[in-house]
């Protein structure tokens, strides 16, 4: 039995209990080895994309029709571009660790693929959930948007054969389709990310090391060789404190930039070209009798800035030659010491050196005064806020601040269409949008509720529910909450604790009225856009990324 496969069939386990009545409801699974196939999917999106429960269940698309797509998550279009990531999980009960990835199901892909991103083809017996992910994806391409599709192949067990990585080669998707392998060792290095990282880092030339401030500073140059094996030793460990996961080497410019200084002519001169990157650690210790190339010992080491770049050298350089090739090549580093019982600190020098991108920024917003000020309102009212991510699942009365920033967005801010496709900016640009000084828990609760009722309804849609519900969910809040004031008699700055009780009940007692209410006006807007004419999938998934209907709905 192998040790790594063991801990992650316990684990899932675990989450067979936690998913089981949401697989039924939603994806209609109630089969035990259908669950364990679930829960295993599930577990390899959640640690691949660093997704919260809701998210990660949302991607789910295993069942009947699913075209060998186990999930799919889509990216927010960036640069002209959005990233795709395709997941398909075999899970076997032997936990010997020794099979392959099947090579058929390697090339169920690669017909899926060649299916799935092309809008001119026709698909058949996809079920709704995936049909929905997929036509979305075809109407940021009909816009003029370039996938960037990652394919993700899960066991427990080998990566796919010769035969399958030859199918893959003759695909002829060249650079616009990555393929990637997660088993149980990657899963398990994962989960264990925490564990602190003890290294040796051997610097080139001379460095600069100064006391400053209870801290201590080193700045210096390092081979991409010395991070590259950094990279293959501790891997994702090390990015544990880092804002980003790894954004991939194609459709990321400034990755693919470092790819093609590192395999060309101008390796010698990456050193000028790179910002560089940033580090922390709780101690480290040199030989400062030594005049330059120092060996400094690391305690608790952790990547804050630059973990797109120390990832993509290690990517690079596992190339065949280019490893040798890139011996003389180097990269700025910075080291800083900082105190072990200063997280603020930490968290300020993180978000000062990562904010100059789109990133998600809800843990380093977490601290902030109005966060602290919602958690103590929102508690006080009977529900748990999470300012801070947790790995367990949200309960009825839990609400992220992923959720809220979503729900106060699409409700009571009138932005429907931010609150959906914008999510990267939802504790970036539109923070101060989203979190006012005036917000108070009160409105935060009333918010997420309706966007639930709303939100459930898209991922369980009734029979006779029309297709627009399955894209216009945050549409249909907006309106339930113009529904709800207007039974209060009352404006959204007026709701407070001394109303909430009865704002609650009219939504315990009229959320069926209130959600069929704002069908009826989403309705009603979609055919003065567009007539009596047939709308396909895509041209509502459009529609609702754009916010047309907003000044109708208005």
């Amino acid at each position: 039995m192998n040790i790594n496969a063991s801990i992650v069939d316990q684990r899932i386990s675990a989450i067979v209990n936690e998913i089981r009545q949401q697989a039924a409801d939603e994806l209609n699974i109630k089969d035990e080895t259908r669950l364990i196939s679930l829960a295993f999917v599930y577990l390899c999106v959640k640690t691949s994309l660093d997704l919260e429960h809701h998210e990660t269940f949302d991607c789910l698309t295993e069942g009947s029709g699913d075209f060998s797509v186990d999930a799919m998550h889509i990216s927010e279009e960036r640069d002209g571009e959005f990233t795709v990531s395709l997941f398909q999980g075999k899970y076997k009960k032997k936990l010997d660790a020794n099979s392959n990835f099947p090579e058929g199901s390697i090339r169920d892909l690669i017909t899926a693929i060649h299916c799935l991103f092309d809008p001119s083809k026709t698909l058949e017996y996809l079920n709704k959930r995936l049909l929905a992910k997929v036509e979305a994806a075809r109407s940021l391409i009909r816009d003029g948007y370039i996938p960037q599709v990652r394919t993700l192949a899960c066991n427990n067990g080998l990566p796919w054969n010769d035969a399958a990585q030859e199918a893959i080669e003759r695909s002829g998707f060249g650079d616009q389709v990555t393929w990637d392998y997660v088993n149980h060792d990657r899963i398990v290095r994962l989960l264990q990310a925490s564990k602190p990282v003890q290294e040796s880092l051997h610097l080139s030339g001379k460095a600069t090391i100064e006391d400053m401030n209870f801290s201590r500073v080193l700045v210096g140059r390092i081979s991409v060789t010395e991070i590259a094996n950094l990279i293959k030793k501790h891997g994702d460990r090390l990015l544990e404190r880092n804002i980003r996961r790894y954004l991939g080497l194609q459709g990321n410019r400034v990755n693919e930039g470092i790819k093609a200084t590192l395999s060309g002519s101008e390796k010698h001169n990456f050193y000028f070209y790179n910002n560089g990157i940033t580090l922390i650690c709780d101690n480290f210790a040199y030989n400062a009798l030594q005049a330059s190339d120092y060996h400094v010992r690391v305690e608790n080491l952790q990547i804050i800035n630059g973990g797109q770049t120390c990832m993509t050298i290690f990517k690079t350089l596992q190339q065949p030659d280019l490893f040798s090739q890139n011996i003389q090549a180097y990269v700025l580093l910075r080291l800083y010491q900082l105190p072990r019982d200063n997280d603020d600190l930490v968290r300020r020098i993180t978000y000062a050196t990562n904010n100059q991108n789109p990133v998600d920024l809800k843990d380093l917003r977490a601290n902030d005064d109005l966060q602290i000020r919602l958690e103590t309102d929102i508690n006080q009212l009977g529900f748990h806020y999470r300012r801070k991510r947790s790995d367990s699942n949200t309960r009825s009365l839990d609400i992220t601040s992923g959720i809220a920033a979503e729900a106060i967005l699409s409700v009571w801010r009138e932005k429907p269409h931010q609150a959906k496709f914008f999510s990267r900016e939802h504790f970036g640009k539109l923070y101060d949008t989203i979190f006012t000084d005036n917000l108070n828990g009160s409105q935060v609760i009333l918010a997420v509720q309706l966007y639930r009722i709303a939100e459930n309804r898209r991922k369980r849609p009734l029979k006779h529910d029309p297709d627009f519900v399955r894209y216009g969910s945050c549409f249909i809040a907006m309106q339930m909450g113009q529904k709800l004031l207007a039974d209060l008699k009352i404006s959204m700055n007026e709701i407070s604790h001394r109303n909430f009780q009865a704002a609650q009940r009219l939504i315990e007692e009229k959320s069926e009225i209130y959600f069929d209410l704002a069908v009826q006006d989403v309705q009603a807007a979609l055919q003065s856009l567009y007539g009596d004419q047939a709308i396909s999938f895509q041209q509502l998934s459009a529609t609702f990324r754009r916010g047309d209907l907003i000044s109708r709905l208005r």
